[in-house]
């Protein structure tokens, strides 16, 4: 498998900290000059049903903002403020819902009328920033930016020296003050650590003069362009300078080249002998958004993303709609706060810009599945791998999709047609297709292909738990290889000792050995780490039965049912112990499998 390229969000500022990201229910920021008692000259509309007085619609809108629930939060904080319009946390309070949920026409108008009152704050102003540039209003934005409060080097919404500094020198160059933008530009890349990010921008405002010279030279600093848009503006800029062979080949040792259709258009198109315009940013509100983007990506790229981060993302697609990297950044977002509904709706713009980009399908089939809409996501998969049949990622979507509903024989051709494409040679890459495949195996009673798929994947990842644990738990229940089998387990267990899932494998194993005193320590274990699994309960129950402590094995089989198991089947068979006993149901099974088969590894959903 070929390495992806770098993101947009790794040349990003190592010079000053990132803030804390504030939950949008609480104040984010500071307001900025003194309340006056001035009525706002124009506000956006509240729409929904009416509550009486303040505390409804306030108290609703916290708890909309509290679940990441934009448009609610939007329209609940605006009726508050039909009560109290000069509140200034409700108005900061509703310009985040209404930018976060996209209503940016709205938010435009909240903003003017905070600004109207004489109380803008940094998002207010930020909003106003857009605004201006949408307008083409270059010369005033330069002076406001150049008049409003900074906060020192610090990455905050709208007042740090490098954020109002990247945005000042794009203000002057619309404004027709090239010379002076390009000083402003290579002022701020002698900030510590903001050169890569900074001359980026800096290559495409002297692309945007003219000087592809200088914007080559700098976009060939992998440190400034080794993401999508560096990639695209450098090829761009070797075009300008009739250097298609450089472009040509620079585009083809691009990491993960080939799952880029954009990328291998372009270079398409310079074979054919095409000069490319630089289009990559096409004017002072293209670079402007680009600064957004930056910025949001910068503030995305924590383990828990900043709230502030898909802010950004929003006033970058506003100012350029049919920049799809900003759109895939607010889809993934909107995915992270779960927000399913408002992702998937970037993502149809994005296939209306005619940009379907393997990355941002695979984030889509994502974003569906996690919303449970599987039959969605499968069509999705379906979509991206008849348009891009030469993608691994692709098939294994595909693969997952289908065996998350549970349609286990069909899932296995795609991980076949994945680990084909991926071939002997990308080991690692290897070792999820060959996992997830050998559940899909095992699932449809295709155990010696299972085995062997596990045992491969082992080889590459000898220490994955995951893996350990499914292929002993299987093997105990086949009754096969029992000695290693168990020894699989204790090793999955050692490496998590407190999984519930591995635990109660473990405990599994040593009952159907017979070997039932030493099962009850790990399935206790297991049942602390897991009190609200049904199934974990039910083996509990039998566990306890066996060692002869019934009214005890009674209770957990009561707890089990009282959980909801995932069959009836499942529930029946409960039923059938706390009527009759476990001895009794296992006598009339013996024809059978004396236990449910559920492997008890925890299945991957999808690919990482």
């Amino acid at each position: 498998m070929t390495k992806t390229l770098i993101p947009l969000l790794l040349v990003a500022l190592t010079a000053a900290p990132l803030p804390q990201g504030a939950a949008m229910a609480a104040p984010l920021l500071v307001q900025a000059e003194d309340a006056q008692n001035d009525r706002p000259a124009q506000r956006p509309a509240a729409s929904g049903p009416a509550l009486h007085g303040l505390s409804g619609p306030y108290l609703a809108a916290r708890m909309a903002a509290i679940a990441n629930d934009y448009r609610p939060a939007a329209r609940y904080f605006l009726l508050a403020l039909a009560h109290d319009d000069d509140d200034a946390f409700l108005q900061d309070s509703a310009l985040i819902a209404l930018i976060s949920a996209g209503e940016m026409e709205r938010a435009a108008a909240l903003a003017g009328t905070i600004s109207d009152q004489g109380r803008a704050t940094e998002l207010a102003r930020l909003m106003q920033r857009a605004e201006m540039a949408r307008a083409g209003r270059w010369e005033a934005l330069a002076d406001s930016i150049a008049a409003a409060p900074t906060a020192g080097d610090a990455v905050s919404p709208g007042g740090s020296k490098l954020v109002d500094g990247m945005m000042r020198a794009w203000a002057l160059l619309g404004a027709g003050r090239a010379g002076e933008s390009l000083t402003t530009f290579k002022s701020l890349a002698e900030m510590r650590g903001a050169a890569p990010m900074v001359n980026y921008h800096l290559a495409l405002a002297k692309a945007r003069v003219g000087d592809f010279e200088g914007a080559e030279l700098l976009l060939a600093d992998p440190a400034t362009g080794a993401h999508i848009l560096g990639v695209i503006a450098h090829a761009q800029a070797l075009s300008q300078l009739e250097r298609n062979r450089d472009a040509i080949a620079m585009l083809e040792a691009t990491p993960g080249f080939a799952q880029e259709p954009l990328l291998v258009s372009l270079r398409d198109r310079m074979v054919q002998g095409e000069t490319l315009p630089f289009d990559v940013a096409r004017g002072p509100a293209d670079g402007m958004a680009q600064v957004f983007l930056t910025f949001g990506s910068v503030l995305a790229s924590s383990e828990e993303p900043d709230p502030l981060a898909l802010i950004h993302a929003r006033l970058a697609e506003y100012l350029a709609p049919d920049l799809a990297e900003a759109r895939v950044l607010a889809a993934q977002l909107l995915q992270d706060f779960g927000q399913f509904d408002l992702a998937e709706a970037e993502f149809e713009a994005l296939r209306e810009l005619g940009d379907m980009r393997p990355v941002a399908e695979l984030s889509r089939i994502d974003a569906l599945a996690r919303a449970e809409r599987l039959d969605d996501a499968e069509k999705a998969a379906l979509a991206l791998t008849a348009a891009h049949p030469d993608l691994a990622q692709g098939w294994i979507a595909l693969g997952d999709m289908l065996r998350q509903q549970e349609k286990f024989a069909q899932a296995v051709p795609a991980y076949d047609k994945a680990l084909d494409l991926i071939g002997k040679d990308g080991a690692e890459a290897r070792w999820f297709p060959l996992y997830a495949r050998g559940i899909a195996l095992e699932r449809s009673d295709q155990f010696p292909r299972a085995e062997a798929d596990f045992r491969e994947a082992l080889t590459i990842r000898p220490d994955s738990a995951q893996v350990l644990n499914y292929l002993g738990y299987s093997l105990v229940d086949r009754g096969d290889k029992l000695d290693e089998a168990l020894d699989l387990i204790k090793r999955a267990v050692e490496l998590r000792p407190d999984d519930g899932y591995i635990l109660d494998s473990l405990a599994w194993a040593y009952f159907r050995l017979g070997n039932y005193p030493q099962a009850v320590p790990p399935m206790e274990r297991a049942v602390a780490a897991m009190p609200g699994d049904s199934l974990v309960n039910d083996h509990m129950g039998d566990i306890y039965w066996m060692v002869g402590r019934q009214r005890e094995a009674e209770i957990q089989w009561h707890r089990a049912l009282s959980l909801k198991p995932e069959t009836e089947a499942e529930a029946d068979r409960i039923r059938a112990k706390l009527e009759r006993g476990l001895d009794a149901v296992l006598d009339s099974e013996k024809a059978g499998r004396a236990t449910p088969a559920e492997p008890r590894a925890p299945e991957p959903a999808r690919a990482d």
